[in-house]
């Protein structure tokens, strides 16, 4: 069986993805790209504040999935970490308009031997960028608070029942 590869074209360099744990500001299923083993980093090229010199669409970081969390450039999308990381050069390894594809190790065929690649641990993050603050909501006691101004009732009189 065939391990799942997320595949993703960013204009960021090597640099800023070892300085941030791997590649982020993903819209994804957070739940399938943590099925995925390995992530393959292409190169957008066109892009107008492209920070590498990599060909367009080549592939040039292969990264060992860690973990998925929240982006800590983009509210609401993800940070996919890497374990471990490999470079690579690889001509055409994307296709399609969306930057975030899934396939199989298979799919990749004999271009990426993604078990003969020379993987290096991945930096330790001292100064990692915390994700934005996601909105937290509000207490039961602010929820009464508000709805007491708007209907000129005491907060007292107000119940509110959660079923989750």
């Amino acid at each position: 069986m065939s391990d799942n590869v997320v595949s993703v074209m960013t204009y960021k360099s090597v640099q800023t993805i070892l300085d941030v744990g791997g590649t982020q500001s993903w819209s994804m299923s957070r739940e399938r790209a943590m099925g995925c083993k390995y992530t393959v980093v292409c190169r957008n090229a066109y892009h107008p504040e492209v920070e590498g010199r990599e060909a367009h669409h080549s592939a040039f970081i292969v990264g060992k999935v860690m973990d998925v969390v929240p982006s800590t450039e983009t509210e609401g999308r993800w940070l996919i970490l890497f374990s471990e990381y490999a470079l690579v050069n690889v001509a055409e390894q994307f296709d399609g308009r969306n930057p975030v594809r899934f396939w199989t190790t298979d799919d990749y065929g004999k271009d990426i031997d993604f078990e003969a690649l020379d993987y290096k641990p991945m930096p330790k993050l001292e100064n990692r960028p915390v994700p934005p603050k996601q909105n937290p909501g509000i207490s039961i006691a602010e929820a009464k608070a508000a709805l007491s101004i708007r209907y000129e009732v005491d907060p007292s009189n107000i119940d509110i029942i959660i079923r989750g």
